[in-house]
């Protein structure tokens, strides 16, 4: 089984999936991490020396790769689901969770982790919750896909781990 975590950046996707991947005893593939050790560089440097179009271009041959495993649990980028016809293909190969947040509980935690985020790294409080309200509206009829949709930001992994098995 393939079960892909899907949310905005900071919905907890990696915290959860490690949790989830660790009590399934399936391995864990965070997708931004393994685009990085497949590239050899950041996806800051990718999104400032290539730009957001080339990201997106690798972003789908790495997911491409991943649906090749099994027994394994997939967090995947923000905006994964929303390119190409990524989350077509994502519920084809497994079962999608969408980890839903209020604006106001991703602004909190996005806040704190800005300079490891390309798209928001430079944004004032202000900026940032704008930025929030446009992406999540432009990508939530993606993430309103899955199989499944989590709210809150005190999800646990024994709360997905109940709604697949």
């Amino acid at each position: 089984m393939r079960i892909f975590l899907i949310g905005f950046m900071g919905c907890g996707k990696t915290t959860l999936g490690k949790k989830l991947a660790k009590n399934l005893n399936y391995n864990f593939i965070d997708l931004d991490t393994y685009i990085e050790k497949k590239t050899n560089k950041t996806i800051t440097e990718i999104f400032e020396n290539k730009g957001e179009n080339s990201f997106r271009i690798i972003e789908r041959e790495s997911l491409m790769e991943v649906f090749k495993k099994d027994n394994i649990v997939i967090s995947t980028g923000g905006g994964t689901p929303c390119f190409f016809n990524n989350m077509q293909e994502i519920l084809v190969s497994g079962k999608a969770i969408y980890l839903k947040m209020k604006i106001k509980d991703l602004l909190e935690r996005l806040e704190t982790e800005k300079s490891q985020r390309p798209l928001i790294k430079n944004k004032s409080v202000k900026e940032l919750e704008s930025f929030i309200r446009n992406k999540l509206s432009e990508r939530e009829s993606f993430y309103k896909k899955s199989d499944y949709i989590l709210q809150g930001k005190d999800i646990c992994e024994k709360e997905i781990q109940n709604l697949i098995l």
